[in-house]
């Protein structure tokens, strides 16, 4: 299982994904335009050529960033890739010169093991104001802020 940045003919094996486990209630689903238009900031997991897991950092403003779109295949489940693919955004986060990450989630106690601390999401108005407002959970949103410290930024 290789892990590396995503190129454009990852874009439809991405949304996959994204559809399967957001029809199960464990994620919020992004369209296949929206991968398009992020997807330099996606990273896969890839086994002879075909798309695993997927993840992406989401720069908000100069001292912060989002891990989303966190997904491993079933059939890779629990085999510690999910974690491969957060540090990946997170080391690419403290290279970009970011202090904090955050996620929204509702796999809390799995971001708890990686050091991430809940907070509450009024700390995060840029995400707010960019992005919530358009979700059709807003402003009743049940996911989880959780965020944690990268680097001095």
């Amino acid at each position: 299982m290789k892990l590396r940045k995503a190129c454009i003919g990852d874009a439809s094996a991405i949304h996959k994904l994204l559809v399967e486990h957001a029809g199960q209630g464990l994620m919020l689903s992004r369209s296949l335009a929206e991968i398009y238009q992020a997807i330099r900031s996606f990273y896969v997991l890839d086994h002879e050529g075909e798309v695993f897991g997927t993840v992406s950092l989401q720069v908000w403003w100069l001292d912060l960033a989002e891990v989303r779109s966190l997904v491993v295949a079933d059939s890779l489940a629990g085999q510690g890739y999910g974690r491969k693919l957060v540090q990946s955004c997170l080391t690419e986060a403290q290279e970009l010169g970011l202090s904090r990450v955050f996620a929204l989630t509702y796999q809390e106690e799995f971001f708890a093991r990686l050091g991430f601390s809940v907070i509450e999401k009024n700390e995060l108005p840029h995400k707010i104001w960019g992005d919530c407002m358009q979700c059709p959970k807003f402003p009743d949103c049940d996911e989880i802020a959780m965020t944690i410290s990268v680097g001095k930024g």
